[in-house]
């Protein structure tokens, strides 16, 4: 299954904002994808709740996972992208 590590970029993390902007993308794909940090379950990347509950703050290093390539990459970018700033 592909994955990848990104860090995350926003600075306090994958909060409600970053984690939606994450969600609504994910659930756009329309295939699985999910999201873990070091030492905890992979949640699916599709829910903000899910996605805030991983407490991953600025510079977390968090594994990007899907059966589709172009959905890890497109999901990576986004938690790697400072999402408060725009």
């Amino acid at each position: 299954m592909p994955s990848t590590t990104v860090t995350v970029g926003s600075a306090v993390g994958l909060h409600a904002r970053p984690a939606t902007v994450i969600a609504e993308a994910a659930s756009a794909l329309g295939v699985p994808v999910t999201l873990a940090v070091e030492g905890c379950e992979p949640v699916d990347a599709g829910s903000a709740l899910m996605i805030m509950t991983l407490g991953a703050e600025k510079d977390a290093v968090v594994i990007v996972e899907s059966d589709d390539q172009a959905a890890v990459d497109q999901i990576a970018a986004l938690v790697a992208k400072d999402l408060d700033a725009e």
